[in-house]
């Protein structure tokens, strides 16, 4: 899978989504959050407690190469680098 376009919604709330497969994806920023695989996340996911993201926004995107982006959100975490399928993997569990 490859992301077309992404384009974040006004309250930087959900990303949406559009995949080469004409699917569009709109996924909520705190699921985006919840996701990430930097260390930290990751960390905190298998020690816990997990956090909760509910107040995050998306603050910026940044394309990583054509096979992903960085997500920066508003809690300062920008470390998240989600690639595409892994992208489409999260919103299809949304569904």
């Amino acid at each position: 899978m490859i992301a077309l376009s992404l384009k974040v919604n006004a309250a930087r709330s959900s990303l949406a989504v559009t995949w080469d497969d004409g699917v569009v994806s709109h996924l909520p920023v705190p699921v985006l959050r919840a996701h990430s695989r930097a260390a930290v996340q990751v960390r905190a996911d298998l020690y816990g407690p997990a956090g909760t993201f509910d107040d995050v926004t998306l603050t910026g995107a940044e394309p990583i190469g054509a096979y992903a982006v960085r997500l920066v959100f508003s809690d300062g975490h920008d470390r998240g680098i989600y690639p595409w399928s892994y992208l489409r993997t999260i919103a299809e569990a949304q569904l």
